[in-house]
């Protein structure tokens, strides 16, 4: 059995987002304890756990400490090490089968071109505790899926967030911090916490990115947009509004390394 690290969303390693990769014989992907263990043991955001069924892939995401339900950078991972292996052709579209739904992956250009499912947002009360938490006062605050999408002034203020983890784990939500740009290289800018789910700080957000398109297009008035996420890695995706609700995610990946586990007992 083999895994395999990825920095997703870069064309260099150690930057972007590391995520395992690990193509399971079918008997494996209903061990979840096995599962939970490898994502502890890779101690990365997410590991991708993937096997294929005819033609299509079923695919799950852990943390280090508990299943997740939608993860971009790990699933851009996936397709990535499918062709880097040559397990399946540049030409062909892969289909993901997962909790979120069908994903969808294609090689476009050189790039991993995701096809995901577009969530829109509601704006929501001001949450006081939230706030305190990141130390801001934002200027919108909305709820997607399980996660606050929170708008904020500038890129400076964006950077500046230091937050109380403790405090946001409490809420058990994602939380989505992003603020346009003032850069002609990009559209916009977001930073994403998630440690209810044992992430503090994800380095680049995939997932997000399918509600922060549909958000800055209808803000920004723009069917293509670039992205930069401003973490500590950093890292680089481009957005489009595509037809029937969906939103196309592409980015760079690159394999840091492959190993091999003999005992997975």
């Amino acid at each position: 059995m083999k895994i395999f690290q990825v920095d997703a969303f870069t064309n260099q390693v150690f930057k972007g987002n590391p995520a395992g990769v690990c193509i399971l014989p079918p008997d494996k992907m209903t061990d979840n304890a096995l599962m939970q263990n490898i994502a502890m043991e890779m101690n990365l955001s997410e590991t991708a756990f993937l096997c294929k069924q005819g033609a299509e892939y079923q695919l799950r995401w852990f943390t280090p400490e508990t299943e997740v339900q939608f993860c971009g950078h790990a699933t851009l991972s996936s397709a990535h090490i499918l062709w880097e292996t040559g397990v399946e052709d540049k030409q062909d579209t892969i289909q993901f089968n997962t909790q979120t739904g069908k994903l969808f992956a294609r090689y476009k250009q050189g790039k991993v071109e995701l096809d995901f499912p577009a969530f829109d947002t509601q704006k929501a009360p001001v949450q006081k505790n939230v706030n305190m938490a990141l130390g801001i006062v934002p200027i919108f605050t909305g709820t997607t899926r399980t996660i606050y999408l929170i708008e904020v002034e500038d890129l400076e203020t964006l950077k500046s967030i230091n937050p109380n983890f403790s405090k946001l784990k409490e809420l058990r939500r994602g939380f989505c911090v992003t603020c346009r740009s003032d850069k002609p290289e990009y559209d916009f800018y977001s930073r994403y916490f998630a440690p209810a789910v044992g992430v503090n700080e994800d380095p680049v957000t995939g997932s997000a990115h399918a509600s922060l398109a549909p958000y800055w297009s209808k803000k920004l008035g723009k069917n293509i947009m670039r992205a930069f996420q401003a973490s500590k890695r950093g890292g680089f995706l481009e957005c489009e509004m595509a037809k029937n609700d969906r939103v196309l995610i592409r980015g760079d990946a690159k394999t840091v390394f492959e190993i091999e586990m003999r005992d997975g007992k």
